[in-house]
């Protein structure tokens, strides 16, 4: 390159147009924004392949019952049938699961939750498949099934595990601790649903070399192909996962007992099968949130001051381990919530019970225990007689603080800020009291209700989250950076489940690179592993790796320039695709730079270590935290028992905004399914049996259910440790916000409210 060409500026840049805005900071549009919105983005369900089966899974119609035998003839011998398998079908290992490996691919002996899968069919039609299913022969010993958790400690053992997953008793400070004013409450949390958008499905394809490929919408892709690959019988090198067709999760997004089937067909028949599960197959298979009973007791001085919290904790596992171990590590932690506790004293179980699966839901563990130590502090507050907002104001965590696992926070915590900045916001004006504003009534248009038993309640919620792994998890992640003819190319297995990763990914490399055209290839397994799109990780360790690759790959670029005019690289800069020096005399484009050359690098991120919590609670189990407020205002017919969320004022610390257009849709998103745990979302279960696995029965709030949501307040203190100092911000509104509705429907009672969701009766108040 001359000297003439490196201080040359390009004259396209003066008269050309304005560059358009790229980088962090920016609120740069989704790249599958558009398909999505459009309906043409391929899902899952739409794939294809030549010579194509389809699969059925024959699932237990009990929750729990011993399997006297199992009779395939019949549906073999249907027309159009290539396939039935059982467990006696499965190579390798015949167990799996996400936490800890104790769920049948195939129940065998026993079944131990009602649509635990025995069989599963390849056929030529999906018709057939689903009558070849229903055609297995099944004989069952129905046995009595355990469907409380309390009962479970007594109870015969559902698993050769037995039925205690975990049980974490917390100690930290003085048990003979006592307060002046001591409130006790129970509470209930129902079963959430994560209800995937979109059906799971997916496509299993035979590999010459007798191994074979899943395309699948997994969030965790390597995860599930060592999984697979166990099940198989084969070396993980010859099970390969494609992520295809990821709609949004905010849980597990695949159940591993529907993959699994699908490439031992296709292995069996060596044709590709298909498998598209139904809504009630869905409700049926992949985890829900953890059921839970809380038992508390807060002490305090008579100032308001906490001085101790007692509690129990039971988490209801369902059939099988999954991630119950981790949540119930959260909720014990997280007992306390964000406020200063000097003595603690938390007991809490994870159980197995014949009820449907649990496992990770956003928040998991932090939300059930944040409903219980709010309705606490309301008891409190009403006790002593002071101002709700106050109470937790004087109790308020701060950074440096110490938790009553004993690990000391050291991330930002502006809890106090958070809560002041919601509590200063002007509160919505009330309804006019007539007949042209029945909309505004709880019950929406034509509601029943009458105007004079609307009643307005003011609540407040206080949560936190932990960020990443917890208890001595191996977060790390791997990214390649390549540069090649003015375009950047990013490759990392961290799947966009819709937290806006591949968004993040391009923005990093503009900023770094100054290089507008940047795309993010497709994730698969011949990749190096990114871990689970889970706890904001993606943002945290996979940003953190594609900022390191896209840096090294700019000291690459830079560097024969400083060489050549005898600076450091610390002393260029880029700026809308131009390399300047710090005195002028460089000045040349990032493509003139490159000269034709082909620029990469690869990088890991691994954020600094954990501890598992020892024998009494207590150890560094978290790598970062993040907190929120919220103030709502329901209005609550105390006659019908109908609530109507006016308003969600929220304030939240974020670290650092990225994408300010992408944090408020995760925020608001966050929020709406809060509102959805607080008020209509609970999978019901009778004596086991799921009722209306469907989402005529299962009542998601929709847009019209969605309420005002203010931020009032983004607080940007940067978090040290973590790449760009960001937080994750989507699970936190989840845990905060059921607590601030069910806080604000208290203050319009004067009932309890120890129940959530919500129901109606809790929300009456029959006259005296």
């Amino acid at each position: 390159m001359s000297n003439e060409a490196a201080t040359a500026t390009p004259a396209a840049s003066e008269t050309g147009p304005e560059p358009v805005p790229h980088g962090l900071g920016v609120s740069l549009p989704a790249a599958d924004a558009r398909a999505k919105t459009e309906g043409t983005f391929p899902y899952a369900a739409d794939l294809w392949a030549e010579g194509l089966l389809w699969a059925a899974v024959l699932r237990s119609p009990h929750p729990h019952a011993r399997i006297v035998s199992i009779d395939t003839s019949h549906a073999r011998e249907m027309p159009g049938v290539r396939a039935v398998i059982t467990h006696e079908d499965v190579p390798g290992t015949a167990l799996h699961g996400r936490g800890r490996a104790d769920r049948p691919v195939f129940a065998s002996e026993v079944v131990r939750h009602h649509g635990e899968p025995l069989a599963a069919v390849a056929a030529d039609h999906p018709d057939t498949a689903r009558m070849a299913a229903a055609a297995v022969i099944v004989e069952y010993e129905v046995l009595d099934a355990v469907t409380d958790p309390e009962q479970a400690f007594e109870a015969e053992p559902l698993h050769p595990d037995g039925n205690l997953i975990r049980h974490i008793p917390l100690r930290h400070g003085d048990p003979a601790a006592a307060g002046e004013i001591v409130v006790e409450g129970q509470y209930r949390i129902g079963r959430q649903d994560p209800a995937p958008i979109g059906a799971e499905a997916g496509l299993a394809v035979p590999r010459p070399d007798g191994g074979v490929e899943l395309y699948i919408a997994s969030t965790d892709p390597h995860a599930d192909r060592d999984t697979a690959a166990a099940c198989y019988g084969l070396e993980p090198e010859r099970v390969k996962v494609v992520v295809t067709g990821v709609p949004g999760a905010t849980a597990d997004r695949e159940d591993q007992g529907f993959q699994l089937p699908l490439g031992l067909l296709a292995l069996k028949t060596g044709c590709p099968v298909k498998l598209t599960a139904t809504r009630e197959e869905s409700f049926l298979g992949h985890a829900h949130r953890h059921p839970t009973l809380l038992r508390y007791r807060h002490h305090a001085d008579a100032e308001g001051k906490l001085v101790k919290v007692e509690a129990q904790i039971l988490l209801d596992a369902g059939a099988y381990a999954d991630t119950s171990a981790e949540s119930l590590a959260a909720a014990v932690s997280f007992a306390c919530g964000p406020y200063v506790v000097p003595n603690a004293f938390i007991e809490g179980w994870a159980v197995r019970t014949n009820n449907p699966p649990s496992g990770h839901v956003r928040g998991e563990g932090a939300m059930q225990v944040c409903a219980a130590y709010e309705a606490q502090m309301d008891k409190l507050a009403k006790k002593l007689g002071i101002d709700p907002a106050e109470l937790r104001l004087r109790n308020a965590m701060a950074t440096g603080d110490v938790l009553p696992t004993g690990q000391t926070v050291t991330c930002p915590a502006p809890v106090a800020e958070l809560l002041q900045a919601v509590r200063d916001f002007p509160l919505p004006a009330l309804p006019k009291d007539t007949p042209e504003d029945e909309w505004l009534l709880p019950g929406g248009p034509e509601g029943a209700g009458e105007p004079g038993a609307v009643r307005r309640g003011v609540g407040y919620g206080v949560g936190m989250v932990h960020m990443l792994g917890a208890e001595g998890a191996d977060e790390v992640s791997t990214a390649t950076v390549k540069v090649h003819d003015g375009v950047a190319t990013v490759l990392c297995a961290a799947v966009e489940t819709g937290q806006g990763f591949t968004t993040l990914a391009r923005q990093i490399v503009q900023e770094t690179l100054g290089i507008d055209e940047v795309h993010v290839a497709p994730v698969d397994t011949d990749q190096p592993p990114a871990g689970a799109g889970c706890r904001g990780r993606h943002t945290w360790v996979s940003g953190g790796a594609v900022e390191r690759a896209a840096k090294m790959v700019r000291t690459q670029l830079l560097q024969p320039l400083a060489h050549k005019f005898g600076m450091s690289t610390e002393l260029l800069q880029i700026t809308d695709g131009k390399i300047t020096s710090y005195d002028g005399v460089l000045s040349t484009t990032v493509t003139e730079a490159m000269d034709g050359k082909e620029l990469w690098a690869t990088a890991q991120c691994r954020p600094h270590p954990t501890e598992p919590l020892d024998a009494a609670g207590q150890g560094d189990a978290f790598v970062g935290l993040a907190f929120c407020a919220i103030r709502a205002v329901v209005d609550v017919d105390i006659e019908l028992g109908s609530v109507r969320v006016v308003e969600l004022a929220l304030a939240q610390d974020v670290g650092r905004i990225l994408n300010p257009a992408q944090l408020t849709a995760r925020i608001e998103a966050g929020v709406t399914q809060g509102v959805g745990a607080a008020l209509t979302e609970n999978l019901r279960t009778a004596r086991g049996l799921v009722r209306h696995p469907d989402l005529t029965g299962y009542a998601l709030p929709t847009a019209l259910d969605a309420p005002d949501i203010r931020i009032v307040k983004l607080v940007e203190e940067r978090d040290v440790v973590a790449p760009f100092g960001a937080k994750a911000v989507s699970a936190v509104p989840v845990v905060t916000s059921p607590a601030a509705v069910a806080s604000a429907v208290r203050a319009a009672t004067g009932r309890p409210v120890n129940r959530l969701p919500i129901r109606p009766q809790a929300a009456v108040v029959t006259p005296s």
